[in-house]
């Protein structure tokens, strides 16, 4: 890379585009309080959508190694992915991912993913370190409105934090519960972009001596536990999915096998014609040192349609 304090190398913005991929559904057994997920093909169709739609992070995965050629190690220690999710992607379509730069050097770039029709699955931004412009999910934070009137998700409130701070870890062959119903090893046999530092043996010669843990499997990390363990209460039944998501590593990356602590807070509510939303920020902390080591921001959607006693004026 070209020191910062050079000219660019490039006069004109800088396109890396990564091959078209179709990535694996492996939500479709997902139960939450007792009812399926739109990641079930029949919930998602009585929703009004063509399949069960694929989880949003699966789709992070495809820009890693572009990611990396910008920014290589220091992407997996102190990268910033941030996301809105704009159309859902079904098993057995493809999508691609591209990264846009102004110029070499650049710790910010735009991200966009496509469909083979054109269709935007989703856009964003990406980073490294903290001397950024704003996030693409802290913008649209800023714009929301306050909803006028909750009714799945009115028993919540912005400050409200998680009742216990939440001890978790993922190892290779740990079943993550109903809620994330695979194992890292199912997913690294799915994945679309193998990297030989998330494999059990070559990970381990790392840069950071253990096997590192999967940008879209973060989403994991600090969501398997949500339903136990938040008690954040939202009215069911009720259907979600993702709107919004951002995952900043800190001083990462996230380690397999290893122990950390989870601190949530609610820190944004909103609503639309068709969703009640709630915003979550997760702090992801080291067990041992207490250090802050990433940062998740999630914006969940409750679909309005899915709860059967919401007021129909």
């Amino acid at each position: 890379m070209t020191p910062a304090t050079a000219p660019p190398l490039f006069e004109s913005p800088v396109l890396l585009t990564g091959p078209w991929r179709s990535p694996r559904q492996m939500l479709n057994d997902q139960v939450y309080d007792g009812h399926s997920s739109i990641h079930d093909d029949a919930t998602a169709e009585k929703l009004g959508f063509s399949g069960a739609p694929i989880e949003g992070p699966t789709h992070f995965s495809q820009f890693v190694p572009l990611l990396a050629t910008l920014w290589g190690t220091q992407w997996f220690e102190k990268g910033c992915i941030s996301v809105h999710y704009a159309a859902p992607v079904v098993e057995g379509e493809e999508a691609q991912a591209s990264v846009q730069i102004a110029s070499e050097g650049t710790r910010f770039a735009d991200l966009h993913m496509v469909k083979r029709d054109g269709t935007t699955v989703l856009s964003g931004t990406a980073s490294v370190g903290s001397d950024h412009p704003a996030t693409e999910a802290t913008t649209r934070m800023g714009k929301l409105r306050a909803p006028e009137r909750l009714v799945i998700l009115d028993q919540l409130k912005v400050g409200q934090v998680g009742a216990v701070r939440e001890r978790v870890r993922m190892d290779f062959d740990q079943f993550l519960g109903e809620f994330y119903p695979f194992t890292l090893a199912q997913k690294l046999d799915r994945i679309t972009e193998p990297i030989r530092w998330y494999e059990p043996d070559a990970g381990a010669a790392s840069p950071w001596g253990a096997p590192i843990v999967p940008l879209e499997m973060i989403s994991v990390l600090s969501n398997y536990t949500v339903v136990q363990a938040a008690g954040f209460a939202i009215r069911q039944p009720s259907i979600g999915l993702f709107l919004d998501q951002e995952i900043q590593l800190v001083r990462g990356p996230i380690l397999v096998g290893t122990d950390y602590v989870l601190d949530r807070e609610i820190v944004a509510l909103g609503e639309s014609r068709k969703t009640e939303s709630y915003w979550v920020r997760t702090e992801i902390h080291d067990a041992v040192t207490d250090e802050l080591v990433a940062v998740t921001l999630l914006h969940q959607g409750l679909l309005k349609d899915s709860y059967p006693d919401y007021p129909k004026d």
